[in-house]
């Protein structure tokens, strides 16, 4: 999983809450500007972000961002970017941060979540999604 995400850029959403949680994980939530359930961060897939999210993959799900979605998501969440903001996002010249303020407020995706106790290979909501995030996002935005 670690050499698919390494310097991607990659949107981060937090499943769960933090009802009976560990005082580490909710501290790395917040790391990760990921502190209520259903917002979305944007992150590159460092060595130490990547340690970050193996540590709470029981509580978010995430995955690799497209120029597409990111020109979606500044449409339709009114964020202040422009199609050359986006491509210099993607290619790691500028940070999320210095675009729009993070973490984004997204919707409940329609239909729910697939399940939030088990990882999405098994058919859930938690963990790696690969590309399929576009999709979540979607039904989020």
């Amino acid at each position: 999983m670690k050499a698919k995400i390494d310097n991607k850029l990659l949107a981060l959403i937090r499943v769960k809450g933090s009802a009976g949680t560990r005082r580490s994980i909710n501290e790395t939530l917040a790391r990760l500007n990921l502190k209520r359930v259903n917002n979305l961060t944007l992150l590159y897939g460092t060595p130490s972000n990547i340690g970050m999210i193996t540590k709470c993959n029981d509580f978010i799900t995430y995955g690799e961002v497209t120029q597409e979605l990111l020109q979606e998501m500044v449409e339709r969440k009114k964020l202040q970017a422009t199609s050359d903001d986006i491509r210099l996002l993607l290619d790691g010249k500028k940070s999320a941060k210095e675009l729009t303020n993070l973490p984004i407020r997204m919707h409940p995706p329609r239909k729910g979540y697939e399940g939030i106790k088990r990882g999405y290979s098994n058919k859930g909501a938690l963990g790696y999604r690969g590309e399929k995030i576009a999709e979540l996002i979607q039904r989020m935005m």
